[in-house]
């Protein structure tokens, strides 16, 4: 079976959910409020694991209910724990606001996520072990370049998700194998406002690069190769939080399986798709029947 390493954040997602989201100084009245188990990190090793992966965790949690609940969820996804760390720091938590459209605005605050800065011992093992090792900046980028850097040295392929979006060290590009930013994020990585250019642009830091473009669907673009458009199923989004996360660690299986780019590409956005016509994070992430039904090739 596939095997993936999630170095990343933990969060307990706390969910307002409105008809439209406040302006500044506004203040408005929400229809129901959530705290739901998150952290783009953990978002993205329970997609994995549900799309068919054997997943280890490495990251930090509190000694409070939000990370004892975390590591529950992570564990009932079939997520390995062994290598969560548990520390005096409140858990993470992240501030969510999910209007009637399905657009959302998140604040995050680190919490214990803020204490993973290095490696310990035993997790350039589990690194080494793996299929591909997945990264995103919601924990302290000298732990991302650490994992990065251990992951090329034992020839484990790297996924990086460049959020919360941020310039990115020399090093770290030089270890990434696959960049999956929004548009947002390329924008703010290359200064290109225009997709196609921004993703030209990245290939020029990373061998492959995967623009995802919401509802639109996603663009792939690698060194010596013709751009690949692939559309998103059509959907009535519900609340998209969660859905890129779905998206990177669904993708993440199919290419560790082998399956061809575009069949994989085409695998992850049929999962993303059915995670925004569900409320909540990692609640909604679909398990490999649900995708492999909505998968059209």
């Amino acid at each position: 079976m596939t095997h993936i390493v999630v170095l990343g954040s933990m969060n307990m997602d706390l969910v307002t959910y409105v008809a439209k989201a406040p302006q500044r100084g506004e203040t408005v009245t929400g229809r129901e409020f959530r705290t739901v188990p998150g952290g783009k990190g953990a978002n993205q090793a329970i997609a994995a694991a549900r799309a068919g992966a054997t997943v280890s965790m490495i990251g930090a949690i509190g000694n409070d209910a939000f990370g004892l609940r975390m590591r529950d969820t992570l564990e009932h996804s079939g997520v390995d724990t062994d290598f969560l760390r548990t520390v005096e720091d409140p858990s993470g938590t992240a501030h969510i606001v999910v209007d009637d459209e399905g657009g959302n605005a998140i604040v995050v605050i680190p919490g214990a996520n803020g204490t993973v800065d290095h490696l310990s011992p035993g997790d350039e093992a589990v690194i080494a072990s793996a299929d591909a090792l997945l990264l995103q900046l919601e924990i302290p980028l000298a732990a991302v370049v650490a994992g990065a850097r251990a992951a090329r040295r034992h020839g484990v392929r790297t996924v990086l998700t460049p959020s919360p979006a941020q310039p990115l060290p020399p090093e770290l590009l030089a270890a990434t194998d696959l960049l999956v930013p929004n548009e947002y994020e390329a924008v703010t990585l290359t200064g290109r406002t225009d997709p196609r250019e921004a993703a030209v642009a990245l290939l020029e830091l990373v061998p492959q690069v995967v623009v995802t473009l919401g509802a639109t669907g996603c663009l792939y673009r690698a060194r010596g190769t013709e751009p690949l458009v692939v559309p998103a199923p059509r959907v009535t989004a519900v609340d998209s939080t969660g859905a890129g996360d779905t998206f990177v660690g669904t993708l993440a299986v199919a290419l560790a399986e082998e399956k061809p780019v575009r069949e994989a590409l085409s695998w992850a956005a049929a999962a993303a798709a059915i995670s925004v016509q569900r409320e909540g994070a990692s609640a909604s992430m679909p398990y490999r029947p649900e995708i492999d039904a909505r998968f059209t090739a």
